[in-house]
């Protein structure tokens, strides 16, 4: 962890994230696996978050991820996410592929989720592509072009919550560069289209 610290400092990294799930069990596991949303596992994640975060001297934010079966447990995921963030006193990496993906999955209402994330500890977001496997089973592969309902509730949470730094994520299936960037250029229409309705300067 001190090597990473070494690296986050040298370059003067202005974010750090980690996924909100298991990540290894002495290696690193194939995908990313869900943790129990229980009472327990809100302290024990939380206090691993706070000590990442006191060897790192910054806070981290932590990103919501996408399951395929929902994990047990007593609190639902926006729940266990908030339970989590504000135990840890960490940021939120906000993946809203992830949500619409969950909401498929799950079966909850997206809007829902959307308007109760810890929205004042947003340090950044993903929005990407993913696979429709069955009408109610998606796969967030980044290998696909954002589908439009994903784009409206990236759209609809800057509505919410004013425009925040967003990441295209796109791992495979690389389209043309010009096909690439005109979905750069679609982040950025609706970050200055935000601005401008709030009044505040384009960056």
């Amino acid at each position: 962890m001190l090597d990473l610290k070494y690296f986050l400092d040298r370059h003067d990294a202005k974010a750090y994230t980690e996924h909100l799930s298991y990540c290894g069990d002495s290696g690193q596991l194939y995908d990313l696996m869900p943790i129990p949303f229980t009472e327990e596992a809100v302290h024990y994640v939380a206090a691993r978050i706070r000590h990442v975060q006191d060897v790192l001297g910054r806070r981290i934010g932590m990103e919501n991820v996408s399951t395929y079966a929902a994990p047990t447990g007593e609190l639902n995921e926006l729940e266990f996410l908030n339970a989590v963030v504000a135990e840890a006193n960490c940021d939120f990496h906000l993946d809203i592929n992830n949500i619409f993906v969950n909401s498929i999955n799950h079966g909850f209402d997206v809007r829902e989720y959307l308007a109760g994330i810890p929205a004042e500890r947003i340090m950044y977001a993903h929005i990407a592509g993913h696979y429709r496997e069955e009408d109610n089973l998606r796969v967030d592969t980044h290998g696909e072009d954002v589908l439009p309902e994903v784009w409206d509730l990236l759209d609809e949470a800057y509505a919410r919550y004013g425009v925040f730094p967003t990441l295209l994520e796109r791992d495979f299936n690389i389209p043309p560069l010009a096909e690439l960037l005109g979905e750069v250029d679609q982040i950025a229409e609706l970050q200055n289209r935000h601005r401008e309705a709030s009044g505040a300067n384009v960056a």
